[in-house]
């Protein structure tokens, strides 16, 4: 019965990855905010969804630790099947989203450093930049981003941020469930 879990929570990722593909055909560029919500959905509906059919579909009376495995079970596949997308899709199918968002980043950068009352303020504000030139300034904050936008980076950090995020939601919807649906 256990396999439900697993089957709903690859068929969520699925979907999302899915959708994700359909919205860089339609627009390589587009902010990541909706797919982040999206993502965020899925990750509760795969959760919420295969909780619901393991206890609705239960023989026995069953505890918490093991509502929330079952939970779990659904989205794990879920967070290790997107987060492995996620690597597939901004390395291989659309590197140049990264390289879009680096762009962005500096021409930003070079905008706040233009302007001689914000570099001042920044200067100001860290002393390791008091006494470089503008240009040193850019070259060094300009590592930041091109370090923190690669497509492993971008990985780690989703997959770490949905398994707690996972972790949550099967505790969350487990306490709804014994609390309020299966009462």
């Amino acid at each position: 019965m256990s396999n439900i879990t697993v089957k709903i929570g690859i068929g969520f990722a699925l979907l999302w990855c899915i959708v994700k593909y359909g919205f860089f055909l339609v627009d390589p560029f587009a902010k990541i905010q909706p797919m982040v919500m999206l993502n965020i959905l899925f990750l509760l509906c795969s959760i919420a969804i295969g909780l619901y059919l393991v206890k609705r579909n239960a023989t026995e009376e069953t505890n918490a630790l093991y509502d929330i495995k079952n939970a779990m079970r659904a989205g794990f596949p879920y967070v290790i099947l997107v987060s492995a997308f996620m690597y597939f899709f901004y390395s291989q199918i659309n590197p140049d989203y990264t390289k879009h968002l680096i762009q962005e980043k500096e021409y930003e950068m070079k905008k706040r450093l233009d302007d001689p009352e914000l570099l001042a303020e920044f200067k100001k504000s860290d002393p390791k930049f008091e006494l470089k030139t503008k240009d040193e300034i850019f070259e060094e904050m300009r590592q930041s981003p091109e370090n923190a936008l690669t497509p492993g980076f971008t990985t780690t950090v989703s997959l770490l941020s949905m398994l707690l995020l996972c972790t949550l939601y099967s505790i969350l919807v487990t306490v709804v469930y014994r609390r309020i649906v299966f009462r």
